[in-house]
């Protein structure tokens, strides 16, 4: 059974209660909601505050965190946290857009020296899983009276097996720190050939260039970080192949990374430091978990983290972090033109001049000869207003609830998830349920 947190009226965590006495003092208006996500409640009246002790159990991870908090007789609160991924992505774009508007301005001086960094800085991806951490654990001590906590932290140092001599401020350095082209490194990892499958280039010397794998996904994902980059040819890597229905879109080789353990090995001692907490390894975990016969999920991690045992379990309260808003207010869409060679209505990037470089001939066919008549002009969209709706938000449509897709035609469209492509009009749906920030994950 999942139980419903409670805080007194000054704000201090008590012991949780079952839900009916938290809905027969909210009835009653001795109590009022405290907080949704998890549940919790605030008493109007006065009481004496006893507590027992509780011991939180943190299963720290890149992608997914698991929590649980016990006592010597049960589990009071347990799940996982599904943390925001494509930070990386998202600071790619804004970066594309901040250069684009500069790009229309006139020359001013350089500002690079301005910018200064602390003494622990830390990527600002890495920072926000980081943030996110503590930020979890804070909230669980704010609404249960928790008396010790224990976070593990890794099983490894993946960057110590691979360079044993690694101190300081290195781990901070990545796995291409030194390369003096993130280049040369990815034709180096995919020993210096076209990695299609299906290449056709018969030449004995390739033309090779590297590729963003994700650049596909919504978001984009145009980071050059190893994971996103591969090898390919010149005659493989054109812009036709980009597009939907071809061989590059929605292409996802293997390719090992050591991006969670990277990670994991960057921030655990700092985690360790900053909540002032007992740190326990993955091996102790594993073996205890083990004895237990309990199945591997974060959950089950962070109750032997915890010291769990034989306590009463408690309901799954698995979260995930989502955005807040889109905060790019510009969209490019690009000029569409009939393709002479096939009848068909095509993107302009496609049919390109061939032009790559400025200083190394590395040029291909000049495709726009096959440029026929121009169907629809490049424009820019740009928002002005904030929208009622965001991604992911519930909403009631026709008697059932959809999940947004996002908003069209300045805001007087809702996009839809559903099997077909489903739009309504926005004054015909109705909302169901935010979904800002941290909130529980959808079933369905």
């Amino acid at each position: 059974m999942q139980k419903v947190l409670v805080v007194n009226k000054h704000g201090r965590p008590l012991m949780p209660t079952t839900p009916r006495k938290a809905r027969k003092l909210l009835e009653s208006g001795r109590a009022k909601i405290y907080a949704r996500r998890p549940f919790t409640i605030q008493l109007l009246y006065g009481c004496r505050g006893y507590t027992q002790p509780v011991t939180l159990g943190i299963d720290s991870g890149y992608q997914t965190v698991g929590y649980s908090a016990v006592t010597e007789k049960e589990e009071l609160i347990g799940g996982e946290l599904k943390l925001l991924e494509g930070m990386s992505e998202r600071i790619t774009e804004r970066r594309k857009y901040r250069r684009t508007r500069r790009n229309r301005l006139r020359h001013r001086q350089p500002r690079f020296d301005n910018r200064e960094r602390q003494e622990e800085w830390l990527a600002p991806s890495i920072q926000h899983k980081f943030d996110s951490q503590i930020k979890l654990v804070e909230r669980i001590k704010a609404r249960l009276p928790v008396t010790r906590v224990v976070v593990e932290t890794t099983k490894f140092d993946i960057q110590k097996i691979k360079t044993p001599q690694i101190q300081g401020e290195q781990y901070q350095q990545g796995e291409q720190y030194g390369w003096k082209n993130l280049s040369s490194y990815v034709r180096h990892r995919d020993g210096y050939k076209c990695q299609n499958p299906d290449c056709k280039n018969k030449s004995e010397q390739k033309i090779l260039q590297v590729h963003h794998l994700g650049f596909w996904k919504l978001p984009p994902d145009r980071s050059n970080k190893p994971s996103n980059l591969i090898t390919l040819c010149s005659k493989c890597h054109t812009p036709a192949n980009h597009k939907k229905g071809k061989s590059l879109f929605g292409w996802e080789p293997k390719l090992k990374s050591f991006k969670a353990e990277t990670f994991m090995t960057i921030v655990y001692k700092k985690l360790v430091e900053t909540l002032n907490v007992q740190e326990t390894y993955g091996y102790i975990t594993e073996a205890d978990r083990e004895a237990l016969e309990l199945p591997k999920t974060h959950q089950n991690d962070a109750f032997v983290i915890a010291g769990g045992t034989n306590q009463i379990r408690c309901q799954v309260l698995n979260l995930e972090q989502t955005r807040r808003n889109r905060r790019s207010l510009e969209q490019f869409y690009d000029a569409k033109y009939i393709d002479v060679r096939t009848g068909k209505k095509v993107a302009g990037s496609a049919l390109f001049s061939g032009r790559r470089t400025r200083n190394k001939n590395l040029n291909s066919e000049n495709l726009r000869i096959y440029r026929g008549q121009k169907t629809s002009k490049g424009r820019r969209s740009i928002r002005k207003s904030r929208y009622p709706y965001q991604q992911n938000d519930l909403v009631i449509f026709d008697g059932e609830v959809y999940r947004v897709r996002g908003m069209q035609n300045l805001g007087a469209i809702v996009a839809l998830y559903a099997d077909k492509n489903l739009t309504a009009d926005v004054k015909k749906v109705q909302p169901y349920l935010w979904r800002k920030g941290v909130c529980e994950q959808l079933t369905s």
